[in-house]
């Protein structure tokens, strides 16, 4: 497999070559983004966001880097968005802040869900809605679509016709041969591009490291029929807002035992109200009830359906097992997390899981249940593509560092040369011409935090500075000194918050920073008050960190009078 490993300036675009930058997807599952350039001309594929982890504490969303395009967004023909997940879709309005009037492609559902999104953003976008077997033209592409099975409906592979190959993107895709709305994932389709000669297939990596395949979507059905019929109280299922396969199951399992369902969270109301709308939800007459009505039915009638199943803070059902939303649960509800563990989001489920069940709710999930299939192909599904595309090259996408590896393995072992598997990370630039894929160099390609009102004004250092506030506490220092004689007027006064029981803990020190100011005074050198700050903090800094085991954020401040 050749690798990308080292930073490098890529050299100047060679007329006929396409050239392919992933902005975000590759190392992490989240954040998908990838460009195409040809003839002076860009399509962008899919333009989603990443959920970040406790580790970035304070953060809302992470966004691509849209650096390495920003002076060029009068060149972008079309941004395609393959389906209609957040990964995929929820950056595209801070990109279109740049420049609304980029064309937004995709399908039916697709195109809804975004829609309704940016209205929220007050962006009214340019949309041109597909379906499989469309063929359209953006400037120098011309993009041929494909039906493709995922856990949300109408998603779309797309195959990318240029002068310098044919590129086939699969977006995220699995082969579920009984799905919920009979559609699956075209084969056929894949086969007679495979024939027609693709030079670069892209492929779904989320789940290279699972054998066999993924499992049916009909098989949770029964999974939740069986868990409903014997509920006695409260039914509260969590899954991702726009799973509207799982959304349909929950309520045929409620219409089957006479309960109501309500939905709740915001996004989970405006979702399913588009997929009810397009047709693309069945929903019982008169199931549907107000989540403020609940109140008018018996626990055993109810089914509340709501977001939060990767434990996000401010979702409906953390909130519930922090005791802070409207809905209280109670001993004997039965809770069900109807979606996999995306990593990165395991202590923060466990923590949501642990705090419903010390509130009396049986909690099922994944880990104890059959209550989810993943959306994604196992091994055996990616390994028949390989056999009926027979690319001429591969890059592993969506996906992290070791499901990249895994799927490029699998690549291997079908017959796709080492060398034609390119493993890239988000920045490789991969320049295709004549059949013949190759990494020519890396752009910088950050994360861009979203954090409240602020985009890409948190740094990595901020979110340092966040997680030692938070993991080792404060301790600030004020000294006043005289201006003329560098003598201590008064302090050090010194104030801890998360560091020690008590402020007078700090009373030993108090001594060696009076002294290690003085030693300043007495050397002679004109100190400025920064550098005055300094002895402080390392005076300070090394009684804490020997004493106490700690390593606060020290904030020392000096005071001239």
């Amino acid at each position: 497999m050749t690798l990308s490993n080292t930073l490098t300036t890529p050299p100047a675009l060679r007329d006929g070559t396409c050239r392919i930058v992933p902005l975000g997807g590759i190392g992490e599952v989240g954040r998908n983004m990838t460009t195409f350039e040809i003839d002076g001309k860009i399509l962008i594929v899919d333009c989603g966001v990443l959920f970040p982890e406790e580790a970035q504490p304070g953060v809302d969303l992470i966004l691509p880097d849209f650096e390495y395009i920003r002076d060029r967004l009068d060149d972008v023909v079309g941004i395609v968005l393959t389906h209609g997940h957040e990964d995929h879709i929820g950056a595209v309005p801070y990109l279109l802040r740049m420049k609304q009037d980029i064309p937004l492609i995709g399908s039916t559902l697709t195109l809804a869900l975004i829609e309704a999104k940016l209205e929220e953003h007050r962006i009214k976008p340019l949309t041109l809605a597909v379906k499989e077997n469309d063929v359209e033209r953006f400037g120098p592409f011309e993009c041929e679509f494909v039906a493709v099975n995922h856990s949300i409906p109408d998603a779309l592979a797309v195959a990318i016709r240029t002068e310098a190959g044919t590129i086939l993107h699969t977006g995220d895709f699995k082969m579920d041969q009984l799905p919920l709305d009979g559609r699956i994932t075209d084969l056929r389709h894949f086969a007679r591009l495979g024939e027609e000669g693709v030079d670069l297939f892209m492929t779904d990596s989320t789940n290279a490291e699972v054998p066999g395949f993924t499992m049916t979507e009909k098989n949770i059905g029964t999974t939740l029929e069986t868990y409903f019929t014997r509920a006695t109280k409260r039914i509260i299922v969590a899954s991702f807002s726009s799973h509207v396969h799982r959304v349909q199951q929950v309520l045929d399992a409620a219409a089957l035992n006479g309960r109501k369902v309500a939905f709740v969270g915001r996004s989970m109301v405006r979702n399913m109200s588009i997929a009810a709308k397009l047709g693309y939800l069945n929903v019982p007459e008169g199931i549907l009830v107000d989540v403020k009505k609940i109140g008018n039915y018996r626990d055993d009638e109810v089914v509340l359906m709501c977001t939060g199943s990767q434990g996000e803070p401010m979702a409906a059902l953390s909130r519930m097992a922090n005791g802070d939303h409207q809905v209280q649960i109670e001993t004997g509800d039965l809770v069900v997390l109807a979606s996999s563990l995306i990593p990165g989001n395991e202590n923060s489920v466990y923590r949501v899981i642990n705090g419903l069940m010390g509130l009396g709710a049986e909690v099922v999930h994944k880990g104890n249940a059959n209550v989810h299939v993943s959306g994604h192909a196992s091994q055996g599904e990616l390994m028949y593509c390989y056999n009926i595309v027979r690319p001429r090259n591969v890059m592993p996408v969506h996906g992290e560092v070791r499901h990249l590896i895994a799927n490029g393995r699998i690549a291997e072992a079908t017959g796709v040369p080492s060398e034609n598997v390119l493993l890239t990370a988000d920045g490789t630039v991969v320049d295709l011409r004549d059949g013949v894929a190759e990494i020519v160099g890396d752009v910088e390609c950050g994360y861009v935090y979203v954090d409240g009102s602020s985009i890409g004004a948190i740094t990595e250092s901020d979110l340092k500075d966040r997680r030692v506030l938070g993991e080792e506490g404060f301790i600030s220092v004020i000294t006043v000194i005289n201006r003329q004689t560098g003598k201590i007027v008064s302090g050090p006064d010194i104030h801890a918050r998360g560091v020690a029981e008590d402020d007078k803990v700090f009373d030993s020190v108090k001594p060696k920073i009076i002294k290690a100011l003085e030693e300043a005074a007495a050397s002679g050198k004109q100190h400025t008050t920064h550098q005055l700050q300094q002895v402080v903090r390392r005076a300070i800094g090394s009684w804490v960190n020997r004493k106490l085991r700690r390593r606060p954020m020290i904030v020392p401040v000096v005071l001239e009078a």
